[in-house]
């Protein structure tokens, strides 16, 4: 299967995701982008189309924790999910980004339940 032939599945499972899947400032929209390397994480109200809190793998309290790729993932959801409990936000729902809810993804989404995140 060639490269461009998996990013336009991807791209047809996030839109069928997405078509459920809405944000708004009572529940926002928990987002996941999971690349190679790397997670992405985002809270956000699409009625406003703002973003509301962000981590990923880059931030400072991120880059020390070990595990590899699964334990970095927990600690980007729980770091969201702190961030997300400052500014009062306490359910999300929960936009896998037209991954499957294993691995990297569901490591980001049980820490940020276990941090107080509800979804």
């Amino acid at each position: 299967m060639a490269v461009t032939n998996r990013r336009a599945a991807l791209r047809r499972r996030h839109a069928r995701v997405r078509k459920r899947v809405r944000g708004t400032a009572q529940r926002p929209r928990l987002a996941v982008y999971r690349s190679n390397t790397g997670i992405y994480a985002q809270v956000i109200d699409d009625r406003a189309g703002q973003t509301l809190v962000a981590a990923s793998h880059l931030d400072h309290r991120t880059a020390q924790v070990t595990g590899g790729k699964a334990g970095m993932a927990a600690a980007v959801g729980a770091l969201l999910a702190e961030r997300a409990r400052r500014v009062g936000i306490e359910q999300v729902t929960f936009d896998r980004g037209g991954n499957r809810y294993h691995g990297r993804v569901k490591a980001l989404a049980e820490a940020a339940r276990q941090a107080g995140l509800q979804f």
